[in-house]
């Protein structure tokens, strides 16, 4: 923890304790560990929680909030989610909204009202080139990108190369003592790779298109690192991108 290397993600499920100085992140547990939001309180004593969680352990600290949402459904997301960005902005911390299959279609990401974009949806539209292309497009616009379930050195090479600031999942939760070491070198693998992004045509501009992972063995950008992991084995743990955290707003 003292190195940095992996941070921690809360959600109102867990009421686990933020280790000192540690940067970390909160879910709302729509999703949650059963992948169907059984662990959701409701959005008012979520954001209580929030609250006394961002008062408790600070905003400095904090990476982004995720606003309520409905997994694997774009309009729903996009109702449950605009009443609360601004609120969540209000704690100090950057509001995170949730990519869902389909949220590229008009209207539904409504770009100025959030910071961060998180990657959710189905694994296979999350790893796909729209949500790729969604996130090259997040990062032209100055915020940060966030991709949930990453539990493989496979998937965390494919959030690196969509830019990602961010990844989490529950690999640590399953044996730490076993896979602490080996996510630790998939992150040093990660960082000892020369990057190619400055050969291609920066995100927005006319004639680029979505580029898909390399081949295995293929040199790529190197500039996902972890955060100290929550006191909790069963939190997901949490890569962060190298370089200064999501902008704040006050």
């Amino acid at each position: 923890m003292s190195a940095g290397r992996i941070g921690c993600m809360t959600t109102p499920a867990q009421g686990s304790r933020i280790p000192d100085a540690a940067l970390y992140a909160c879910d709302n547990s729509k999703f949650g560990s059963d992948g169907k939001g059984r662990y959701w309180p409701g959005t008012e004593a979520w954001f209580a929680w929030l609250s006394r969680t961002i008062k408790r352990y600070g905003p400095d600290r904090c990476l982004w909030a995720l606003a309520p949402d409905q997994p694997f459904d774009a309009a729903g997301t996009l109702t449950d989610s605009l009443p609360w960005l601004t609120r969540i902005r209000e704690l100090g911390v950057p509001a995170a909204y949730a990519a869902q299959d389909g949220c590229d279609a008009p209207g539904l990401l409504p770009w100025e009202a959030f910071d961060v974009l998180f990657l959710a949806g189905s694994t296979e539209w999350k790893l796909g080139p729209v949500a790729e292309r969604l996130a090259r497009e997040a990062k032209s616009r100055g915020k940060s990108v966030h991709m949930g379930r990453v539990n493989s050195r496979l998937r965390l090479g494919i959030a690196e190369w969509f830019g990602c600031d961010t990844a989490d999942g529950t690999y640590l939760a399953y044996g730490p003592d076993k896979n602490l070491p080996k996510l630790l070198s998939w992150l040093d693998d990660l960082d000892g790779r020369p990057s190619l992004f400055g050969r291609t045509h920066p995100p927005g501009q006319a004639g680029e298109k979505p580029r898909t992972p390399p081949r295995a063995g293929t040199p790529r950008s190197s500039t996902l690192i972890g955060r100290p992991p929550s006191l909790n084995s069963h939190d997901p743990a949490m890569a962060r991108r190298a370089g200064p955290p999501a902008h704040r707003r006050r």
